[in-house]
């Protein structure tokens, strides 16, 4: 997949995030509304716990949303500068400010909601202090996994020629090829959102925990898909390593002498049973387009396809890797 194509639909994904933080902070106190004081503790003294500031219902609703409506806009304008300056560095930064500013905001709201919730003055809330640290933890933990998964490499070898390879005596020569599904990104979003969804209702109080135990199969969905919604194939003389996810986790190896040949094919979901890793009479297909595939086939006669832009230089640099050693 083209470097255009990948970066829409990063920039699907970073919409489809914003707008499912703002619908749910939104949403959250509008929920619970009659449940709540007129005016809602958000400020908690830090040494005895106990609330020391308020705000109105509306004020404490919209509040979080204007901050991440300001947050956002800076993140894109940091992104379309990103990406002019083809700084592939602070793209990632931009990625990880995005999602922990939005755990933050998100993970504060329902705390919110939760401590003032069946409270008939908002000097009655719940302390806040523990929540606070937990929230702080898991922004913490979003933002690593972005920064770690933007600093992975994402250049695809231009296709405008295809050479035969050739390789000479001394010289060392590396493949790299990465595809992305838009359509499972998505997927991967809005079940997220899903189970995000609920785990905001049941720490704000307004879901039984039995309840929220249904985010459990959504965020199963979500992290597997999106496990899956992208791969990448690296040849070099080590032989074929193809990595899933951002993270590059899980991954799969063949060193170079247990490969029989190379080859390319085009195949269609149609013809693997479907998207994602698939398993037929083809043999293992990782099918994220249709087209062209790198398929190898190794010693014990299985075969191994994955959809990847110039699988035809892939398969060149690995059959001539092997004659090389076989001389």
């Amino acid at each position: 997949m083209h470097r255009a194509v990948r970066e829409n639909a990063a920039a699907w994904g970073a919409t489809g995030w914003a707008l499912g933080v703002l619908a749910l902070l939104v949403a959250l106190p509008l929920a619970a509304g009659d449940r709540l004081p007129n005016r809602l503790a958000t400020h908690w003294d830090t040494g005895s716990g106990r609330p020391d500031g308020s705000m109105p219902l509306w004020a404490a609703t919209f509040f979080p949303a204007l901050t991440w409506g300001v947050l956002t806009t800076m993140v894109a304008l940091a992104s379309w500068r990103a990406r002019a300056t083809s700084n592939a560095g602070a793209r990632g930064w931009v990625g990880a400010t995005l999602g922990s500013g939005g755990v933050m905001l998100l993970g504060g709201q329902a705390w919110v909601v939760r401590a003032n919730l069946d409270h008939a003055d908002w000097r009655e809330a719940d302390s806040l202090t523990g929540w606070l640290l937990m929230t702080l933890v898991a922004a913490a933990v979003v933002g690593v996994i972005t920064v770690l998964a933007g600093r992975r490499r994402t250049a695809v070898m231009p296709t405008a020629e295809r050479p035969t390879m050739e390789i000479a005596a001394g010289e060392r020569y590396v493949w790299l090829s990465r595809t992305s599904n838009p359509w499972l990104h998505a997927t991967a979003a809005v079940t997220g959102a899903m189970a995000m969804a609920a785990v905001a209702a049941a720490l704000g109080g307004l879901m039984e925990t039995e309840a929220a135990l249904l985010a459990g199969p959504f965020a199963l969905a979500s992290v597997s898909t999106f496990g899956f919604s992208s791969v990448q194939a690296r040849v070099s003389e080590r032989g074929l390593k193809v990595t899933f996810g951002p993270l590059g986790w899980p991954a799969r190896r063949w060193v170079t002498d247990d490969i029989a040949s190379a080859r390319v094919e085009t195949r269609t979901p149609a013809q693997v049973g479907g998207w994602g890793y698939r398993l037929s009479g083809l043999g293992t297909t990782v099918m994220l387009r249709s087209g062209e595939c790198l398929v190898i086939r190794t010693h014990t006669g299985k075969d191994f396809a994955v959809s990847v832009d110039d699988a035809e230089r892939g398969a060149a640099l690995l059959n001539s890797l092997k004659a090389h050693r076989s001389t």
